[in-house]
């Protein structure tokens, strides 16, 4: 269930919704007069999901990609790149 609070809760419990973010690792949704306005979250899950979008962002430029027929590298041919970098 999300977490609602008012906009005056920003300002007179600013370390109780941080509290909440980060034990919760939800969003906080802040109403202005009672409809939606902001959403507030810790920096860790803001740099998940930050992360989360950038991956499904590249994983659509690679479909899109192979939809065009563009030919990738395989698997096998980067490992074994890898490998001789390695060793």
């Amino acid at each position: 269930m999300p977490t609602i609070r008012p906009i005056s809760d920003l300002r007179n419990r600013a370390m109780e919704i941080s509290e909440i973010c980060h034990r919760d690792d939800q969003p906080v949704f802040i109403t202005r007069n009672g409809k939606g306005d902001m959403v507030i979250m810790s920096q860790a899950h803001y740099e998940r999901m930050h992360s989360q979008l950038e991956l499904y962002r590249q994983l659509g430029e690679a479909e899109a990609q192979d939809a065009a027929g563009e030919k990738g590298t395989t698997h096998r041919s980067v490992m074994n790149r890898l490998r001789k970098k390695i060793g």
